[in-house]
């Protein structure tokens, strides 16, 4: 038997069966409670009734790239570094994309399982992600692949650990807005499971559904009711699955359907602030369904004396829900310092942050808004198609792969 493993400080037991881990992108509990109300989600409702039904939370900012990279690394981004989609890099002084596995401060579990001998497969939905979760794997050892569904067809050996990952699954490469995006991860899973038998697999979708749809909508329930058919698969192949979530998802508008937001810019400005940069951590190269509007905003300001000019203009900001120093930010979130502004600013589950609306092409929005990136969005599924002990502790999306791998009750029958 392999010796536990530690990572980033936790210690983890060897899978003894395969083990899927699931991040369903914007996915808070109620779509899965109305998708089971709704008789969508017959497996899913045996997984409920035989193995553990919890909830968690995410870290905050609760966007995607964050959550992702504290799901893998088992801790919050203070240690693995990565604070949002998009940030300000102080050694450049650019506005970039945090994409690039340089901007990672740790390892992640998937790197240390597989130096260990482990199996490792991943498939995510945007290749955006791509880099970032697949770090510091050797595709050429025949034990790691890695690929997204966006560009499952340009997949090497070399790169990815497969050759053309698109024959694998014999579908046509989804559009990024779309549902079939995130189906071609499932059925490329089950069939990486029953081909390649990985000991640790990460599947990771896209939220273009949740965006769109409420829970307990027809087009959501279908969604669901098509992973709880994978899910089904996996779990008669053996696996241990686990489900959860990067973030969950809000409805952003009035009730004409108009976006419920706060522009940052002009408030600034209108309190004579001219020397001041807004970051949006939600952007991403993907903002056709949130126009890079989200609940989370980081400030960068010269002197103490305009931090609190900018404070005073957002007293009494109807949707302003937090505004916080960047000390303070990071001791309550997690957060790396040197890589957040002076200011952070969280909005209310029914508004959103935005820079100024020059900035923001809403012309894809053809659906009334919905976001996330605040504390309304925090809350998540944390589910296990097995019985975790009782004295198993810790409720975030990233103590997913402690509990599955340390914590479930061996099944003696």
């Amino acid at each position: 038997m392999n010796s536990p493993l530690t990572v980033n400080g936790r210690e983890y037991s060897w899978p003894q069966q395969p083990l899927v881990a699931v991040c369903i992108d914007g996915s808070q509990p109620e779509y899965i409670e109305e998708a089971i109300a709704g008789s969508h989600m017959a497996f899913t409702q045996k997984m409920l009734d035989s193995g553990t039904d919890l909830r968690g939370h995410s870290v905050v900012p609760s966007f995607t790239n964050p959550n992702n990279l504290s799901i893998v690394t088992g801790v919050p981004p203070k240690v693995h570094g990565i604070s949002g989609n998009f940030f300000l890099d102080p050694e450049s002084g650019q506005e970039v994309m945090m994409n690039d596995p340089k901007f990672l401060r740790t390892g992640t579990l998937f790197q240390a399982f597989h130096e260990a001998g482990a199996k490792i497969a991943i498939v995510t939905a945007k290749d955006k992600l791509r880099r970032l979760l697949g770090h510091g794997l050797d595709y050429t050892s025949g034990r790691a692949i890695c690929f997204s569904s966006e560009k499952a067809n340009e997949t090497t050996l070399a790169e990815n650990g497969i050759e053309n990952a698109q024959s694998l699954v014999d579908r046509p490469i989804p559009i990024v807005y779309s549902a079939e995006l995130s189906e071609f991860i499932f059925d490329a899973g089950a069939k990486l499971m029953q081909s390649f038998r990985p000991d640790l697999m990460y599947l990771s979708t896209t939220d273009y559904i949740q965006h769109k749809h409420a829970p307990g909508a027809p087009v959501a329930n279908a969604f669901y009711a098509m992973m709880d058919g994978y899910l089904a698969k996996l779990d008669a192949m053996g696996a241990t699955i686990a489900l959860t979530a990067d973030h969950g998802m809000k409805a952003k508008h009035g009730s004409a359907g108009k976006p419920n937001v706060i522009y940052l810019d002009p408030l600034f400005v209108q309190a004579g602030l001219s020397n001041f940069r807004v970051i949006l951590p939600i952007t991403d190269p993907y903002v056709v369904h949130h126009g890079a509007l989200g609940g989370f905003a980081t400030i960068y300001l010269d002197s103490q004396s305009d931090r609190a000019r900018a404070r005073e203009a957002l007293d009494g900001v109807t949707g302003v829900e937090k505004v916080l120093t960047r000390n303070e930010a990071c001791e309550l979130f997690g957060l790396p310092p040197d890589r957040i502004g002076d200011l952070v600013v969280i909005s209310t589950g029914d508004h959103v942050l935005g820079s100024a609306p020059e900035k923001h092409d809403l012309s894809g929005l053809k659906d009334p808004l919905r976001s996330h990136g605040g504390l309304s969005e925090q809350r998540v599924p944390f589910i296990v198609n097995r019985c975790l002990e009782a004295d198993a502790t810790g409720r975030r999306n990233f103590d997913i792969f402690n509990h599955t791998l340390n914590h479930v009750v061996e099944d003696d029958s």
